[in-house]
This record gives structure tokens, C-alpha cells and sequence, in this order.
């Protein structure tokens, strides 16, 4: 008798413009335990009640459909997805599912360190530390919580798992951290982990955006060669569109255009909400309610069908074709 794992891997899907699209990222919670300035206002201008979050059976069954129809790789974020008690055995389940290959989750540390172990345990493949800056004044300032201790416990401890794909995003911000680029690029000399480098996104709930705080692409490159001028450019993922090592140096570094966004053309996600809406782009306003049909009595063929539509709507180029009203936080949509 032939079992799922028996069988071959279905090849993954390409869009209408042959992109292979293999790669999930999903929201297992919109709540979060920080409330950086470029996301999320200390406090709600419109209080209103919490997204319901798929449950470990949706969230089986969704990512059991992932993997029959091609996808290989799941990442899972948040808001801050190690508020999910359950994140290690949504872990361990993404991991055994047939299909799937890679699974990654997105964080900003404050919970990982006592956890990080039993991660591992649970067959995790790599971690994206989200971290704007290594001074704890500096930390409190852009996430309005004095937690920078339980952070730095956490990058310590990545930092000695030469065995975890290990990148951490810093987002700069103009005349607030962006004189820690050097600091931050030291961090690759001594371990193989990836720095990243990204621009400010409009999804800041309307505080910082319009305040002349952006520092594109070319700036950071700009800063990056003042300081290390023998950088080597290199091949980096589809979204690090500059990638650079040190001559010397065990890791490497990278430059993510967030905003202006010249890596569309190379799309290989879907994003799944913390409520169960399939979303083509990042900025696109329409999505795919996925809640109703992660029931049993929906077959798997009909959410098949629903994932290659999603696959099917992903634009060319979705920032040149963005509406001027978008997601107000990346907490709506996934981090």
C-alpha cells in the first residue's frame, strides 16, 4: 500500500509570469509583545477585539494542502509567534508534513531563549531574529518596552548554534540606528549567519513613515562601503538584492529594498494571515478567506483550487501597483 510520504513530491507551482512560487509564510498570531514605532501605536487610536488564529487542527490541515499542492518551505511569524504556546508542536507538525522541507519561524527574541532547545528538538531549520539595535536605551526607544536583556540572552544563543541558518533583520531608521551598521556587521566576522539590512515599509500604523526617517537602498550601500570598503558582492536569497561578504569574515551581509521593492520580479511567497486569509501580495488589498474551507467536509481539491488562484492573482510587480490605502501594521498581515 503506497503511504503520502511514499509518494513524489507534486512540483511547485509558477505563476503567470513563470515565477516558482514554493514558499509560505504564516501568521500564527497577530498579537504582539512589542510595540515598535514602525509598526504598532503604543496604544489602539480604534480598540477592537483580537483576530481569532487558526487552531493546531486548521493549521494541520492548511499546511497538510500546502504540501500537497508544492510547497516546500513554511516560515512562521506573527506579531510575535512564540506567544503561541503551541508554536514548538505547530513546529514539529509543519516539519513531518509531506512536502515540506524547510521550516523556519520569524521573531523578535524577547520569549526565544528558553525555548530556543526544544525548537531545535522539534526539527526548526533557521530563525530570522528581527533586531533594530544591540544599545538597550536605543532598544526601548524604538520598542517602547525595556526588554533589550531577554534579546541579547537570545542572540547570545543563536549565536553558539552553528548549525541553525541564523539571519537577523535590522530595520534603520535615518538618524536613529543607522550608525549601527558597523556594529552590526561585526556580528559576521566570528559567526556564519546572514545580517540584513532593510528599508522602512509604510505599514507603521501611521506614525513614522512620513517623517524623514526612510533610508533606501542605495543609502545603506552607500554607508556599508564607508565602512568596510572590501566588500565582495555575492549571490544572495531572492529578496537580499545586494549581498556581500568580507573577505575574512565567516558570514555575510545583505541589503533587503523593502519598499522599493526591485525584487518583485522574483516573488516566491503567499502569505497566510493570523485569521486565515491567503494574501497574493504584500500589497494588494485582496485575499483569499481560507476559514470557511478548513473544514473536513471541504474536500482537499477545492483548497487546492483556492491556493493555485491565490498563485495565479500574484501581480508582476505589486508595489507599482499598489492602491495608496494598504495594510496600516505588518501585525494585519504577518511580519
Amino acid at each position: 500500500m503506497t503511504t503520502p510520504s511514499d509518494c513524489p513530491a507534486p512540483e511547485p507551482l509558477v505563476d503567470s509570469y513563470g515565477r516558482t512560487v514554493d514558499t509560505v509564510r504564516i501568521a500564527v498570531t497577530s498579537a504582539c509583545n512589542l510595540r515598535c514605532t514602525y509598526c504598532l501605536r503604543e496604544v489602539e487610536r480604534t480598540p477592537s477585539p483580537p483576530l481569532p488564529e487558526l487552531d493546531m487542527k486548521r493549521m494541520k490541515r492548511l499546511i497538510g494542502v500546502l504540501g500537497q499542492t508544492g510547497f516546500r518551505k513554511i516560515r512562521l511569524t506573527g506579531g510575535e509567534p512564540l506567544l503561541r504556546r503551541d508554536l514548538v508542536e505547530l513546529v514539529s507538525m509543519a516539519k513531518s508534513t509531506p512536502g515540506i522541507t524547510q521550516v523556519k519561524i520569524t521573531t523578535n527574541g524577547l520569549l526565544l531563549e528558553p525555548r530556543l532547545r526544544e525548537l531545535l528538538d522539534s526539527g526548526l531549520d533557521g530563525v530570522n531574529l528581527s533586531l533594530d539595535t544591540l544599545e538597550a536605551g536605543r532598544f526601548s526607544a524604538i520598542s517602547r518596552r525595556d526588554e533589550f536583556h531577554k534579546v541579547r540572552r537570545a542572540l547570545d544563543a543563536l549565536l553558539e548554534r552553528p548549525e541553525l541558518r541564523v539571519k537577523i533583520n535590522m530595520l534603520l531608521l535615518r538618524g536613529i540606528n543607522h550608525d549601527e551598521i558597523p556594529a552590526f556587521v561585526e556580528l559576521t566576522r566570528t559567526h556564519a549567519i546572514t545580517v540584513r539590512f532593510m528599508e522602512l515599509q509604510p505599514f507603521d500604523d501611521h506614525q513614522i513613515w512620513r517623517t524623514g526617517r526612510f533610508m533606501g537602498a542605495d543609502m545603506i550601500r552607500e554607508h556599508l562601503y564607508r565602512a568596510f570598503p572590501d566588500l565582495a558582492p555575492v549571490t544572495g536569497t531572492d529578496t537580499e538584492h545586494y549581498s556581500f561578504r568580507i573577505p575574512g569574515f565567516q558570514g555575510s551581509v545583505a541589503i533587503i529594498p523593502a519598499y522599493s521593492r526591485n525584487f518583485c520580479n522574483r516573488c516566491s511567497r503567499l502569505r497566510v494571515t493570523a485569521n486565515g486569509r491567503l494574501v497574493s501580495c504584500l500589497y494588494r488589498q485582496e485575499s483569499i478567506d481560507l476559514l470557511p474551507f478548513l473544514e473536513e467536509a471541504t474536500p482537499d481539491e477545492k483548497l487546492r483550487a483556492l491556493i493555485t488562484e491565490a498563485v495565479r492573482r500574484k501581480p508582476k510587480d505589486g508595489l507599482k501597483n499598489a492602491h495608496d490605502h494598504v495594510a496600516q501594521s505588518m501585525s494585519q498581515i504577518g511580519g
